[in-house]
């Protein structure tokens, strides 16, 4: 939670962890310190960049972001050498203390001053997206949600099936989420609004909150939800969701 990322030590060496929270969320995230440098010699490029499938750079809305486009610039350009099918998501993050009109601004200037870079240096076949993010949102949540999709290879078919789901049940949306991350893995192929996935986060943690107290045996520390879990919640504007 926001509060606790106070806590949170900077990141002072490469960090490896296997993130396996189901048979289609499996996932190896490793989180480099803001010191990593691809332009040194003891940069392993091949080993990083051959296996993976994005790669994030986050840059600091509040400070000035013009070495940070410098460092995007040239990581993309070794990285898109050793891997041309690698997606490239770049979060601006700290937009929380940004006026509206300011983070579209930001947005649109990143964006250009990078894309520019890169067309210049003929990189312009390299596939990027750029996003508004914050810890005190769901911001962060959606961006992941969405560049993990672009790793689930059975995307199209879960799609296909939440479609099927929605048409046969008469349901407004439909999301597949990874509870213990709260990113959802597909959603129905009718566009996303915000609100529906803000409702279905909450929701999420109510329940988890919930059977912690109530639904869990002895003192496990694993995650209070299995196949029995569910809740259903009319919202007092006659909206109801329903998870299971």
């Amino acid at each position: 939670s926001p509060h606790e990322t106070l806590f949170l030590e900077s990141t002072s060496k490469t960090n490896k962890r296997h993130v396996q929270n189901s048979c289609v969320v499996d996932l190896q995230v490793w989180d480099f310190p803001g010191t990593a440098d691809v332009d040194e010699p003891s940069f392993k490029l091949q080993e990083t960049f051959e296996p993976a499938g994005a790669l994030l750079f986050v840059i600091d809305a509040q400070d000035d972001y013009q070495g940070a486009i410098v460092r995007l610039v040239s990581t993309i350009d070794k990285a898109f050498r050793v891997n041309r099918g690698l997606y490239f998501e770049v979060f601006i993050h700290k937009v929380d203390g940004v006026s509206e009109d300011r983070k579209l601004e930001l947005q649109r200037d990143i964006s250009h001053q990078v894309t520019s870079a890169l067309y210049e240096k003929g990189l312009e076949e390299a596939n990027i997206a750029f996003y508004l993010s914050s810890i005190y949102d769901h911001s962060v949540n959606e961006n992941v949600s969405k560049v993990v999709q672009k790793l689930v290879p059975q995307l199209g078919m879960l799609e296909n099936l939440l479609d099927i789901l929605i048409s046969n049940c008469r349901m407004e949306k439909a999301f597949l989420f990874d509870v213990s991350t709260k990113i959802y893995i597909a959603t129905d192929s009718q566009p996303v609004d915000v609100e529906s996935f803000e409702l279905c986060s909450d929701m999420i943690d109510v329940v988890i909150d919930v059977s912690v107290i109530y639904g869990q045996d002895g003192d496990s520390d694993s995650l209070p939800f299995d196949e029995r879990s569910s809740s259903i919640i009319k919202l007092n504007n006659g909206r109801v969701l329903c998870l299971r």
